[in-house]
C-alpha cells in the first residue's frame, strides 16, 4: 500500500499565517487598540461629528503617507515632502495672483512645478548615488529658503495674498477643500482623495509589474537591475508620486484658507515617515503596504483628536507619537519573526 505524496504547494495556508504575512497587521491591531482606548477615555469620541474630525485629520496626513510608504518600500526617503506641500500651495497662489488669471492656471502650473521637483530628487539620487537622506535634506533646505524668500520678495510678507475673489476659486475649492454631507454630518473631500490614493497604490503594489519593481528595487537594487528592472525609472517615478501627493495636499491647504503661510510644512515629513513605519514599512525597504500607511495615518488622527476630546494637555501629543513609533516598530518586528517561523 503506497502513501500518496502531497505537494506542499497545494496545502492550504491557515488564516493566521495569511494574517502574519500582511505588513499592515501591526497597524490594524494598533488602530483597534487606540480606538478602544479613546472610546472609554473620551465620552464624545464615538459621536459621528467626532468621527468626521478624526477622519479629516487622518486624511490630511494619509494623502502624503501613501506615496511616502511606496517610496520607503522602494528603499528611499524624502525629507523634503513636508515643505514641498507648502511649495505647491505657494506656486499655485502666487502664479494665479500675479498673472490675475483663473486659479486653475495656477493649479496646473503648480502641478508641473511640483512634479519637476520630484523628478529633480529622483534624478539627483540616481545620478550622484548619494543617499536619499542627503539629497532630500538638501532639497528640504533649498525649498524652505525658497518658500520664504520668494514669498517675501513678491508679497512683501511671509503670507500670500488672498485669492478667494478670483475666477475659478469656488470650483477649485469644490475639488480640493469642499465638504460632503452624510447623515447630517459633514465629511471633508480629502477623505475621498485619501481613500482613492490608498486603493490605487494598493492596486499598483499587488496587481501590476510596477509593484513588483518597487519591491525588487527596495529589496536589492543591484539584483533588480541585473534581472532587467528599470531601477532608475522606478525611483524617479516614486519621487514623482510623492510630489503628486504634495500637490494634492498643497491645493487643499490653499483652497481651505485662500492664502498660505510660507513657513508651513516644516517637520511634517517626519510624521509622514512615522505613519508609514507604523503601517508596516521597513526603514531598509522592500516591505510594506499602502493599506498599512492608511492605518498608520488613522492612528495619528485618532490620537491627535482623541487627546482633545479627552480634554488632556495637547503637549502630550508628540510623546504619544514617539511611543507609538517604538511600539509599532517592535510589534512589526515580532509579526515578521512569527511569520518567518511559521513558514
Amino acid at each position: 500500500m503506497t502513501t500518496a505524496t502531497v505537494d506542499e504547494r497545494l496545502l492550504r495556508t491557515s488564516l493566521w499565517r495569511k494574517l502574519l504575512a500582511r505588513p499592515e497587521l501591526g497597524a490594524v491591531m494598533g488602530a483597534v487598540a487606540v480606538f478602544i482606548f479613546f472610546s472609554f477615555a473620551a465620552d464624545s469620541f464615538l459621536r459621528m461629528s467626532s468621527l468626521s474630525t478624526v477622519l479629516y485629520a487622518a486624511s490630511t496626513l494619509g494623502i502624503m503617507a501613501v506615496p511616502v510608504a511606496l517610496l520607503m518600500i522602494g528603499g528611499e526617503f524624502d525629507l523634503s515632502a513636508g515643505v514641498l506641500v507648502t511649495s505647491s500651495a505657494l506656486a499655485s497662489s502666487m502664479i494665479s495672483y500675479q498673472l490675475t488669471a483663473n486659479v486653475w492656471v495656477g493649479v496646473f502650473v503648480s502641478l508641473l512645478v511640483t512634479l519637476a521637483i520630484g523628478i529633480f530628487n529622483g534624478f539627483m539620487l540616481t545620478r550622484t548615488k548619494l543617499p536619499s537622506f542627503i539629497v532630500t535634506l538638501g532639497t528640504f533646505l533649498m525649498l524652505t529658503g525658497l518658500n520664504l524668500g520668494l514669498t517675501k520678495a513678491i508679497s512683501g510678507t511671509v503670507q500670500t495674498k488672498s485669492i478667494a475673489d478670483m475666477e475659478g476659486f469656488s470650483s477649485a475649492r469644490k475639488v480640493f477643500a469642499s465638504e460632503i454631507s452624510l447623515g447630517g454630518v459633514n465629511f471633508k473631500i480629502t477623505i475621498l482623495w485619501w481613500l482613492a490614493l490608498v486603493a490605487f497604490a494598493t492596486w499598483i503594489l499587488l496587481r501590476t509589474r510596477w509593484g513588483n519593481w518597487i519591491f525588487a528595487v527596495g529589496g536589492n537594487g543591484d539584483a533588480a537591475r541585473a534581472v532587467g528592472v528599470p531601477v532608475t525609472k522606478t525611483r524617479i517615478g516614486l519621487y514623482m508620486a510623492v510630489a503628486f501627493g504634495a500637490w494634492i495636499s498643497g491645493q487643499h491647504l490653499l483652497f481651505s484658507f485662500s492664502r498660505v503661510q510660507s513657513g508651513e510644512g516644516v517637520g511634517n515629513e517626519l510624521i509622514y515617515i512615522v505613519a508609514a513605519v507604523i503601517g508596516g514599512c521597513l526603514i531598509t525597504g522592500g516591505y510594506g503596504s499602502a493599506i498599512g500607511s492608511a492605518f498608520g495615518a488613522l492612528i495619528f488622527g485618532m490620537v491627535s483628536k482623541g487627546i482633545v476630546f479627552a480634554e488632556w494637555n495637547a503637549d502630550w501629543y508628540k510623546f504619544f507619537l514617539g511611543a507609538m513609533l517604538l511600539l509599532a516598530t517592535l510589534l512589526n518586528h515580532w509579526v515578521r519573526k512569527r511569520a518567518e517561523a511559521t513558514k
